[in-house]
């Protein structure tokens, strides 16, 4: 039985670990032929015994390497069909009088810089194959309104969410989609601080109390809702920022109604 992306070409920045490896992973179980790509060696542990999965080394925030790394798609499958252009750092939890312009430059350069490179040159490799794609860019919910996130690292994925709204207009008629996922708190190396500094203190059961699920996401979540955006059920879904997080961002901030049965004081 074949999957339902079986014979698409697919490129996953970012994915030495958590939602990208996640990513990459499922878009192969699912028959796609996978070029997982990330700064760190970790990345060749995504591609383990992982057959439809290739690695490379590489910086999302490097033009010349994003360039590489399309061409590597394009050269060893033939053609692209999906983008996923997931790599990001945070730059730290410090506020507007902490960070300084070098820690807003490199945020900006891998995270809204980098996901630009990937729309343009995987876009630019779709188009002269001939044929329509899909390109998903990690977003988050810090990018939809304050909270969630440092001043540099909330700014850079604003950018991300605007650039997949204005990319997905500027290829009218192509026949490419381009979205966005909004992650909410997720385990993954970037805010393996928060998990583990919970669970030191017996805490862990409180980790995403403040959204109405209560709890984390785990990054095979994230990949799912991406898988999906990816693919051909997807078809008519295009420009938007999809919020997977628990359902944080359905409000703002409120004193939260007890629980059934739950006394409040």
């Amino acid at each position: 039985m074949t999957g339902p992306l079986e014979g698409r070409s697919a490129l996953v920045t970012g994915a030495g670990s958590g939602i990208g490896r996640a990513t990459a992973r499922l878009l192969a179980a699912r028959g796609a032929r996978v070029i997982a790509a990330d700064r760190s060696e970790r990345v060749l542990e995504t591609a383990s015994d992982h057959g439809g999965i290739t690695a490379m080394i590489a910086d999302a925030g490097d033009e010349r390497d994003v360039e590489a790394m399309v061409a590597r798609g394009v050269a060893h499958h033939g053609r692209l069909d999906i983008l996923v252009a997931n790599a990001g750092v945070d730059g730290g939890i410090g506020g507007l009088f902490e960070q300084d312009a070098a820690t807003w430059e490199q945020v900006l350069r891998v995270n809204l810089i980098g996901a630009f490179l990937a729309v343009k040159h995987g876009a630019r490799a779709m188009l002269d194959g001939g044929h329509a794609g899909a390109i998903v860019c990690t977003a988050s919910v810090a990018g939809l309104r304050s909270g969630a996130g440092g001043p540099a690292y909330s700014a850079s994925k604003a950018g991300v969410i605007n650039l997949v709204t204005v990319a997905a207009q500027q290829l009218s008629g192509s026949g490419i989609r381009v979205n966005a996922v909004c992650p909410g708190l997720v385990e993954t190396g970037m805010t393996q601080f928060i998990f583990d500094a919970a669970r030191e203190r017996g805490r862990e059961d409180r980790v995403g109390q403040i959204n109405p699920l209560r709890r984390a996401a785990q990054p095979e979540e994230l990949a799912q809702v991406i898988a999906f955006l990816a693919s051909d059920e997807a078809s008519y879904v295009n420009g938007q920022a999809v919020a997977v997080d628990g359902g944080l961002s359905s409000s703002l901030p409120v004193s939260r109604p007890p629980v059934i049965g739950e006394t409040r004081f």
